[in-house]
């Protein structure tokens, strides 16, 4: 007897971090190399904690690379409500963009919190199978993430896309 078996293709889940402030000469146009050749590698859902810095310049870059990789995903994972609040103007404009072409949107909590950023990078950090990070310092959010990731099983360093 013959039988056929459908196995559905496993995604691949890319998490997002790095540090809110970003040098005057960050080269976007290596990252949105870097972040296609991760689509072209499997990649096709980013996990992105949308906070300003180098979070918004990667979902901005996913957002127009979904103009040539239409299947690839754009998750929000938002700590709390109102976060761009603390945003320059210009920053709550791009986040407002960002999170429209968003397309999935986790609200992790209605109000800030201490301890909510974290809860939103272990989210994150959950799900992922790679972690693209800018991450300068061996402090911070950002750090505290990367070492998070590295200790879930199954991955190691080779994990990490760090982008200097």
């Amino acid at each position: 007897m013959f039988q056929l078996s459908f196995f559905k293709k496993r995604r691949k889940i890319c998490a997002i971090t790095g540090h809110r402030e970003l040098p005057l000469l960050f080269d976007g146009q290596k990252l949105e190399q870097t972040l296609e050749s991760l689509i072209q590698s499997g990649v096709d859902i980013f996990y992105n904690g949308l906070a300003k810095g180098f979070d918004l310049l990667c979902a901005e870059k996913i957002l127009q690379l979904k103009k040539i990789y239409p299947t690839i995903k754009l998750y929000g994972c938002v700590p709390y409500y109102g976060q761009e609040k603390g945003y320059c103007i210009a920053d709550q404009k791009r986040y407002a963009e960002v999170l429209k072409g968003c397309d999935t949107v986790f609200m992790l909590s209605e109000r800030y919190y201490r301890g909510c950023l974290h809860r939103r990078n272990d989210f994150m950090v959950e799900k992922a199978d790679c972690l693209l990070t800018y991450c300068e310092k061996p402090t911070g959010g950002t750090a505290y993430t990367v070492k998070k990731f590295l200790k879930k099983e199954g991955v190691d360093e080779s994990d990490v896309i760090l982008i200097k």
